[in-house]
């Protein structure tokens, strides 16, 4: 039998096991949206990136709250792409690719995440979902061919939109099963699905998706591994494609011809535009 200072000793080294443990989980859930949001970088004009013809627009979100964001008009007969950025930097720092969209002739949409550069407010999966129904609805009584598509985080974003408003196709680029899968994998020690405010349930939302569905992902993704997209895409209805880009990684899939791709997916799936 242990003696009185053996169990002291025990019930010590307990009561600071358990005491490192629930601060652990406290720091998670107090700093948790600086995991999942990291906006960075200043708001450049279109010019400064040199898009030329595009412009800045603001809208006012329903509490108020100020989005801004490009915006260029599609060439006759061209579809307008609504595209939602990934969780980290602002849409100016995604130029490159917005100007093979632009050369193709498509319209272009891409607001600031509230709470990221040039934008106002705090961001939140409630206030994202929020925020992008308005602005499609803003696109929408603009331009009547809308493809919508998502980067990373923006993938969640996109999806929502895609279950709620009728998208002409939908467009998935490294896309997660839920944010919550994502940390329940990286902390497996936490109770995540009690702590998380924001998981971005993609794998539901896409249930209730009617559009055409083309998921891109890469092999060398260490991110969002490429059997979160394999399972997205088994989740989705018909008519989806799946493109697995050998080699590439999360952030260079545009760099290994992802543009062709979607390209590719719209002229087979007969949106104007979708190919020469």
């Amino acid at each position: 039998m242990l003696r009185r200072p053996a169990i002291r000793a025990v019930a010590l080294v307990l009561a600071v096991a358990l005491t490192l443990y629930l601060g652990a989980v406290g720091y998670l859930y107090v700093f948790q949206r600086s995991y999942v949001f990291v906006p960075g970088g200043d708001f450049a004009s279109p010019a400064e990136k040199g898009l030329d013809g595009v412009e800045v627009v603001t809208l006012a979100a329903r509490d108020g709250t100020e989005l801004t964001g490009w915006y260029a008009k599609p060439s006759p007969g061209r579809p307008t792409l609504l595209y939602f950025h990934g969780n980290a930097g602002n849409v100016s720092g995604r130029a490159k690719r917005f100007r093979q969209v632009l050369d193709s002739g498509f319209g272009l949409v891409a607001m600031s995440y509230r709470g990221y550069p040039g934008s106002g407010g705090s961001p939140s999966e409630a206030a994202f979902f929020s925020d992008s129904l308005q602005v499609f609805d803003w696109l929408a009584a603009k331009m009547p061919e809308i493809v919508v598509y998502g980067e990373s985080l923006g993938t969640a974003v996109a999806t929502y939109v895609a279950s709620e408003r009728p998208a002409r196709a939908l467009v998935l680029e490294a896309p997660f099963t839920a944010a919550l899968d994502i940390a329940a994998a990286t902390y497996p020690w936490a109770p995540t699905s009690l702590l998380m405010r924001d998981p971005f349930l993609t794998r539901e939302n896409i249930l209730r998706v009617e559009e055409p569905v083309l998921i891109v992902h890469g092999t060398g993704d260490t991110v969002v591994p490429v059997d979160m997209g394999r399972q997205v895409f088994a989740l989705a209805r018909e008519p989806k494609n799946l493109a697995i880009i050998d080699g590439a990684v999360h952030n260079d899939l545009w760099d290994h011809g992802l543009w062709p791709v979607v390209l590719g997916f719209l002229r087979t799936e007969g949106v104007s535009g979708g190919g020469p």
